[in-house]
Parts: structure tokens; C-alpha cells; sequence
């Protein structure tokens, strides 16, 4: 690959991350506007009218201090997976964003309302930590460990315990970030063994 071309997908990498971050933040401001209504969007678990929450709970935070804390974790995953490509991140993040969103839906507690991109946190960082040993690739198992060693503490939110935060989107996002790594291996054919 030339410098030309490093340049490019560079470029590219950081103008789509930087684009859907910055749709998240003029979703943040139009729900500032509109009183929070958009937050209705969200995903209610075992509510009919909650299943659209699937679809929109990941672009909605519950005020600024939310989509701030988010932001920088989101800039630097979004942008290390799309480094792979534009298709390999679409796929890596519909697969997380489905279920983790399903998930969320199917176990998330009674009259909660679920929302945030911490799911794709979540699964962007498990699918980067992952997606290596799938591949067999000693640069994304190195790019994994050192995502671990910056980020790996807040893998502990998949668990219950902290009010008002959605453990379950944590935990679904972060399995389906496992399943894009398997499901998206680079898959070469096998190698006979000799004896």
C-alpha cells in the first residue's frame, strides 16, 4: 500500500467516525430542543413500542454529560475498526447494534428505558480485543491487547451494579462484538497436518 493510499484510508477512517459522532451530538442537541422526547425512543424491554427502540437507542444519550463520556471511546474504536475498511466496520456494527439491542430488550428490567451508544463501546472494544485470534493475525492481536490494556477496565459494566446504567446493553453489546469477530473471520482453507 502506498502513503498515498495510507493516507486515504486514514482520512476516510476519520471522516466517517467523525460524522456519526457528530450525528449523535446534532441528535443530542435537537432532543435538548424538543425537551428530551427523542429519549422516548429508546429501547423499553418486553414492550411492543420499545422493539423501535432497537433501532434508535444507540444514536440517543440522556443529556450531554452521557454523550460526552461516550464520545472519545466511541472516536477511537469506531476509528481503529474502520482503519479495516468501511464494510467491516458496517458489519462489525449492525451485528453489535442487533444484539446488543435485543438483548437489551429481552432482559432489561421492568419499566426501564434503555438508551445510549455504550452498546457499540462495548462491542466495538470486544470485537477489537477478539477479532485477532479469529484472524489469526499477530497485528490485530497486538492492536487488541493494547485496546485491553487502555480500555479493558470498563468491561466490568457488563455487570450489575451501578443505578440507573444498562448493564444489559453493556453485556449484549459486548457478545455481540464476539459474535462479528467469529461470524467476520477470515476463514482461509485448512492446511492439511503431515505425520
Amino acid at each position: 500500500m502506498t502513503s498515498e493510499q495510507e493516507s486515504s484510508r486514514w482520512a476516510d477512517a476519520a471522516t466517517v467516525i467523525g460524522t456519526f459522532v457528530g450525528v449523535l451530538w446534532l441528535l443530542e442537541m435537537i432532543d435538548q430542543i424538543a425537551n428530551n422526547r427523542l429519549d422516548g425512543l429508546g429501547i423499553e424491554p418486553r414492550e411492543a413500542d420499545g422493539l423501535w427502540g432497537i433501532l434508535f437507542a444507540p444514536l440517543l444519550h440522556s443529556g450531554w454529560g452521557h454523550l460526552a463520556a461516550n464520545t472519545l471511546p466511541l472516536l477511537i474504536l469506531g476509528f481503529l475498526i474502520l482503519m479495516s475498511g468501511i464494510t467491516v466496520w458496517a458489519r462489525a456494527t449492525a451485528i453489535i447494534w442487533v444484539v446488543g439491542g435485543v438483548g437489551t430488550w429481552l432482559t432489561g428490567g421492568e419499566n426501564t428505558l434503555h438508551l445510549g451508544a455504550s452498546v457499540l463501546i462495548f462491542g466495538w472494544l470486544v470485537f477489537l480485543i477478539m477479532r485477532g485470534f479469529f484472524n489469526r493475525s499477530v497485528g490485530q492481536i497486538l492492536i487488541g491487547l493494547v485496546v485491553l490494556a487502555i480500555y479493558g477496565s470498563i468491561l466490568w459494566g457488563v455487570f450489575p451494579g451501578t443505578p440507573g446504567v444498562s448493564w444489559q446493553g453493556h453485556l449484549f453489546g459486548a457478545i455481540g462484538g464476539g459474535l462479528a469477530a467469529f461470524w467476520m473471520a477470515e476463514r482461509g482453507p485448512r492446511v492439511p497436518a503431515t505425520v
